[in-house]
């Protein structure tokens, strides 16, 4: 496993305690698993992801990820409507252990509230939770 220090913790990005994060694009926002979370969990296998269109509050739950080691819950950070997955999870879902934060991507989420994914973690908030 990694030591903090050595997380890979885009400063653009958002950060939820539940160890999503979000990146805002345009009027969307792109929603996936930190280094931190795919660190832990270790190889993943399977990720469960819902259908375009779904809408989600934040905090529900949306899918789910499956490594060697554990299936874990995913959290929606932002409350909004699904408006694309990322189908390559489907035959390639290594792309969240090797790629957290570009290829690795789940969801693309229109936010009710545009400006919600600022009310989440900085990178320095999320680090500061990590060491507890």
């Amino acid at each position: 496993m990694k030591e903090l220090s050595e997380l890979n913790l885009p400063a653009e990005n958002r950060y939820a305690g539940t160890h999503e994060w979000v990146k805002v694009d345009g009027g969307e926002v792109v929603v996936g698993i930190t280094d931190y979370a795919q660190d832990q969990l270790g190889d993943i296998v399977y990720v469960e992801l819902p259908r375009v269109g779904a809408t989600f509050a934040a905090g529900e739950e949306f899918g789910t990820v499956e490594s060697v080691k554990a299936v874990s819950d995913l959290v929606m950070p932002v409350s909004g409507e699904v408006t694309a997955i990322n189908a390559n999870l489907e035959n390639d879902p290594g792309l969240v252990n090797s790629a957290p934060y570009t290829d690795g991507w789940m969801l693309r989420v229109k936010a009710d509230d545009p400006a919600a994914a600022a009310g989440l973690l900085s990178r320095d908030d999320y680090l500061a939770r990590l060491k507890g």
